[in-house]
């Protein structure tokens, strides 16, 4: 094709279960999939090495700054509409952070829109290590993973003649990843000290009484022999969306990534708004209700040879179709 665009297409039959004999006039209805453009993992890959390479993107740093500009310009270039949302917060140590939450919008002008997010800064502290606990980690997987997915869904749209019939906006939310050490004494417990990005926003919208028809939250995306259960945030607030997403993933043969299993609610920044901002939105996390977060979780096992191109496709190629069903 023109351009050495290649499209999928897929027609899926569904037939009707009843009881009793079956006769002659039972009709199976089909069900076309809307066509949809290859998710290419590599690329995505590439985008989660480029944010790993500027280093930590902790706040106040050069990697969170030359991160934060690479963002905005790599949206841009894509032909996105894209505003940022500067506002403080106070860590739980007493420091005062200034962040930045990237709001980046294709067809801006659509009413039927779908919000897809990711966190784009890193952990500061190595807490869950046994060796240089307090340095900070690279971050590979959290936070850059679901950035380099939502960059490469967003060259995707930018890239193809065919275009989704709804509006998206991507939100990277900063400060997300600064939530006391593990094992911390004396916490403090007057407020919940991370998930800022998603917190500002959920009280602030970028658009005056935003709305969506529903969200997507990608965080922990690109590790290797990553599965995904149903989180229980998601299914609280957004069941149908689960149902919608895992059962887009085993259409595409995504199934041995995502788990028709239930896992525990994980407070990340969906839980803000779908609370907040009353929009449904669902996570997408490593989560296991076996064992919980990965090895390399809070760790400097959190590098790039964590990263799998396969769950990056897994997990970029299900969000990508689900846009384009709608």
């Amino acid at each position: 094709m023109k351009n050495n665009t290649i499209w999928l297409f897929a027609l899926l039959i569904f037939t009707w279960a009843c009881t009793g004999e079956k006769t002659s006039d039972t009709q199976v209805p089909e069900v076309v999939v809307k066509p949809y453009p290859i998710f290419n993992a590599d690329s995505a890959y590439a985008f989660v090495q480029k944010q790993v390479d500027f280093g930590p993107r902790i706040p106040g740093t050069p990697g969170h700054s030359a991160t934060k500009s690479w963002i905005i310009s790599r949206m841009e270039s894509f032909g996105m509409s894209v505003q940022t949302q500067d506002f403080q917060a106070k860590t739980y140590d007493g420091l005062n952070w200034n962040l930045t939450n990237i709001i980046a919008s294709y067809n801006p002008n659509a009413t039927k829109r779908i919000l897809l997010a990711a966190h784009w800064d890193s952990r500061r502290i190595a807490d869950k290590d046994t060796d240089r606990i307090n340095e900070p980690i690279d971050g590979a997987n959290d936070g850059a993973s679901g950035v380099g997915v939502l960059l490469e869904i967003a060259r995707t749209i930018s890239a193809q003649g065919l275009k989704p019939e709804v509006g998206i906006d991507f939100i990277f939310f900063d400060g997300e990843d600064d939530g006391e050490p593990e094992n911390a004494s004396g916490r403090n417990n007057s407020q919940i000290w991370w998930c800022h990005g998603s917190q500002y926003w959920s009280k602030n919208k970028h658009v005056p009484n935003y709305s969506a028809y529903y969200g997507i939250l990608v965080d922990l995306v690109g590790g290797k022999n990553a599965r995904f259960y149903r989180e229980g945030y998601s299914r609280q607030y957004a069941s149908g969306i689960v149902s919608k997403v895992w059962g887009n993933a085993a259409q595409l043969g995504h199934s041995g990534f995502f788990i028709q299993q239930d896992a525990p609610e994980i407070l990340d920044d969906h839980a803000f708004v779908n609370e907040w901002a009353k929009i449904p939105m669902i996570d997408i996390i490593e989560f296991s209700p076996d064992f919980g977060f990965g090895h390399y979780h809070h760790t400097h096992q959190d590098n790039m040879d964590l990263i799998d191109p396969r769950t990056l496709k897994a997990v970029g190629e299900t969000v990508l179709f689900t846009v384009y069903q709608e």
